[in-house]
């Protein structure tokens, strides 16, 4: 059996009952991604792809705001004195970070409250689910700073949760937009009132870990790849997931409950 990771340096974690709950750590400057954190944030979520011990993650806002995105004293400027190889390097990493929450295993919940901006709205739609308060402000800020929309897979994934015309206003503006145009548009699943942003992101976390987790992660990996595939070639890879979660002792379990008449509790086995 494998645990996740729980001591890191450059973010807050926590991890109960199954629950990882990541915070970035600089509130006073809300929250503000730093080479290190990007690089701590990347390991972190790519090992977990491996812990036995966390069924679910919740990205949490700290101190009022999720996070306002790449850190300029600490990034922008450093990246404008950068040759071309460290400037990919760099780029790269960024990217290794989205593919490591997607490709992790498990449901990513963004619990996002104020300035979510830029690489914090990356990592917002880089997770499974989204729920915001009215007071939310995501912006992707790139065009602000003298760069293309198309950072950190912005123009493959966002099209593909808002529709492609209100993406491209949002690329090539860099204008915020409203926690009611995020829910209205389907970015944000619902909004809470900010005392109760915590608690309902523990309650999704809740509901989501007491189901089959074996099965999650089959469905998070098919929601993943079938973005590039046919629908021939979905329906075939949806048929030999289901096989798979088939073999599972959940399966059993939930069939048992059912000719009992009772409520499965599901393993992940």
């Amino acid at each position: 059996m494998t645990n996740a990771r729980t001591e890191v340096a450059h973010f807050k974690l926590e991890i109960t009952d199954r629950v990882a709950t990541v915070r970035l750590d600089r509130p006073d400057r809300k929250n503000p991604l730093t080479f290190e954190s990007y690089a701590e944030l990347r390991d972190w979520f790519r090992d977990l792809h491996y812990a036995d011990d966390v069924d679910v993650v919740i990205f949490a806002s700290n101190g009022g705001n999720f996070s306002s995105g790449g850190d300029v004293h600490d990034i922008i400027g450093p990246l404008t004195r950068m040759n071309m190889k460290d400037l990919m390097r760099f780029t790269r990493m960024t990217g290794d970070l989205v593919k490591a929450i997607m490709h992790c295993g498990k449901p990513v919940i963004a619990a996002v409250d104020g300035i979510c901006v830029g690489a914090g709205a990356i990592i917002a739609m880089a997770s499974d689910m989204r729920i915001a308060t009215p007071e939310a402000k995501t912006a992707f800020l790139f065009t602000r700073v003298g760069l293309a929309g198309c950072d950190m897979g912005a123009c493959a994934i966002l099209p593909r949760i808002i529709g492609q015309s209100r993406a491209a206003e949002l690329l090539y503006t860099g204008r915020s937009m409203s926690a009611q145009e995020g829910e209205n548009w389907g970015f944000y699943s619902r909004l809470v009132a900010a005392e109760g942003l915590t608690a309902q992101a523990q309650a999704m976390a809740d509901r989501i870990k007491a189901g089959p987790n074996f099965a999650h992660m089959m469905t998070k990996t098919m929601l993943n790849q079938e973005w590039s595939m046919s629908i021939d070639q979905a329906i075939e890879a949806e048929a030999q997931a289901q096989a798979i979660c088939m073999q599972t002792e959940d399966f059993k379990r939930a069939y048992d409950a059912f000719v009992a008449k009772e409520k499965p509790v599901f393993e992940g086995d």
